[in-house]
């Protein structure tokens, strides 16, 4: 039942947004998102302990502001997504501004597939729509919601303009025959993990928990990795920008998966540093839980995880 509640909130949400003005549409986030960090005090205090960790220097009452901004901002992304859901997809490019579209377009020319990798950041759900319609549909990977009600919801969300959503549980077999199809594949790299492929690499200059996949996956298939990054830039309108491919490390460094993904970490962490009102502090990316001596290098998975999970 409450499922289905939840369900029929958004329908009814999805309605309401349709019909209104795009500053009503964005005001009705902010006081939703200020109204959780008002009454959720457990990532409430969540989003206090890793602006602590991350920006340790800077005063306390600066560490909060960002923390109601970083709510009010997942907010606004709530309804804005619900909102761009309902435009079509000529309306939706017409809303964006793309920043390094050619670096896009270079990697797929390589004919390896392509790798998009970003964070829970800026707007990410649209940057993944708007690509399909401007550029080629990718797969998503995605972990399913609780509610299965919302999740076909999201589900059609993503794939309106031709997407495909890949949930963890076929996840390898399915990534490989899409980068070996010249395809690309969008991951999110920034949440703590506690799997097999899960390596500590430094975000903020303390050990996190992130996944390798996204380097085993690079360094045998050769597919270019690309950040990628949505911003707000008024008016209602966005800016999707392709960053430079990371660079992969030589083919005989004897900690590849390492070094790449840590290169990865860290042009989110660029980001994130930049505009730290669009992260999801909300979530534990720091945990107690490292494993001694893991600190320093982290675990090492080769690739070879990834190639039994392909076979």
């Amino acid at each position: 039942m409450r499922h289905r509640l939840e369900y029929w909130i958004v329908r009814a949400l999805i309605v309401a947004v349709r019909l209104m003005p795009r500053f009503v549409v964005r005001a009705c986030g902010t006081v939703l998102g200020l109204a959780f960090y008002r009454v959720d005090g457990a990532h409430r205090r969540i989003a206090l302990r890793n602006l602590a960790t991350a920006f340790p220097s800077r005063p306390d009452a600066e560490r909060r502001a960002i923390a109601r901004a970083a709510f009010g901002h997942f907010g606004r992304l709530l309804f804005e997504l619900l909102r761009f859901a309902t435009l079509t997809p000529e309306q939706m490019v017409a809303r964006v501004e793309v920043d390094g579209a050619e670096r896009s377009r270079a990697a797929y020319a390589q004919g390896k597939g392509v790798l998009f990798v970003t964070g829970h950041f800026g707007f990410w759900e649209l940057q993944a729509i708007v690509h399909a319609a401007q550029i080629e549909p990718v797969s998503i990977l995605a972990r399913a919601l609780d509610n299965p009600y919302l999740n076909r919801l999201l589900e059609d969300i993503r794939q309106r303009t031709g997407n495909t959503v890949i949930y963890r549980r076929e996840t390898i077999r399915r990534v490989m025959r899409t980068l070996h199809a010249g395809h690309g594949v969008a991951m999110l790299i920034d949440q703590h993990i506690m799997s097999r492929d899960a390596i500590y690499v430094d975000f903020f200059e303390r050990p996190a928990a992130t996944t390798s996949a996204v380097a085993a996956l690079a360094l045998r298939t050769g597919a270019p990795v690309v950040p990628v990054f949505a911003l707000p830039i008024g008016g209602g309108r966005y800016r999707m920008i392709y960053e430079h491919p990371v660079e992969p490390p030589k083919a005989d460094s004897p900690d590849a998966i390492y070094e790449f993904t840590q290169r990865c970490t860290d042009v989110l962490e660029m980001y994130v540093r930049r505009h730290p009102e669009l992260w999801l502090w909300m979530h534990r990316r720091w945990r107690d839980d490292v494993p001694e001596g893991e600190q320093a290098k982290g675990m090492f998975p080769s690739a070879d995880a990834v190639e039994e999970d392909a076979e």
